[in-house]
Parts: structure tokens; C-alpha cells; sequence
């Protein structure tokens, strides 16, 4: 399994475990994304801080996270991008849409603040 999924009181993390997140593990994890997402849940942090690589399908992946959240009326939060991977979130301008925190604890702190309003 290339992902850890923990199921907390008002969010999910998924951790993904792989240093790449590309066309082989991306399409399990929009998968896994979308069941988290019937199930109910509509926080999810997804930490990538084991990632060096992401490609396209990566990046898809990343992008139905932020949908299905928002379609939700929830909340998206990447986490712990690696340079190579920052670099390729900011030549996608997804830097611009995407709320995204160097580390569990601050996403954590987010949403937190977001269920006090």
C-alpha cells in the first residue's frame, strides 16, 4: 500500500508513503480519496513529505482532493512538499488554489481554526 490513511474526529490524513506520486500510485489514490469523501469525510489533510517526484497524474490527483473537499464544503490542505515538488506545483500555478502548509500540525491548526468560525 503506497498510502497511510488515518481517520481523526473532524479530518483525514493521508500520508502518502512512496517518494513518487505519478501514474502508478496516482489513480489508487484518487480512489482512495473518493471513498474517503462517501464515507462523510470532508476535511482531508494528504502529507507528500515522503515524495521527490509528482507528475501530472500526481497532480490530478492532488486536484480531485481540492474538488471533492470543496464540493463538500470542506477543506483540502497539502502538506510537506518536497522542492521538486513544490517547484512543480508553482509552474501549475495550483499554489494559487490550493491551501498548503509545510507541516501536519500547521494544516491541523487550520482547520481548526476554520471549525471555530
Amino acid at each position: 500500500m503506497d498510502f497511510e490513511i488515518t481517520k481523526l474526529t473532524d479530518y483525514t490524513l493521508v500520508k502518502v508513503l512512496n517518494d513518487r506520486l505519478d501514474t502508478n500510485n496516482a489513480p489508487d489514490l484518487k480512489s482512495e480519496l473518493v471513498v474517503i469523501n462517501t464515507k462523510g469525510e470532508k476535511n482531508i489533510i494528504l502529507d507528500v513529505s515522503s515524495c521527490d517526484y509528482c507528475d501530472s497524474s500526481g497532480l490530478s490527483a492532488i486536484l480531485v482532493a481540492n474538488r471533492i473537499c470543496e464540493d463538500s464544503i470542506g477543506t483540502f490542505i497539502l502538506t510537506g512538499l518536497q522542492p521538486d515538488v513544490e517547484q512543480i506545483i508553482r509552474i501549475s500555478m495550483l499554489h494559487t488554489v490550493l491551501i498548503i502548509t509545510k507541516t501536519v500540525a500547521d494544516a491541523v491548526n487550520i482547520l481548526n481554526e476554520k471549525n471555530k468560525q
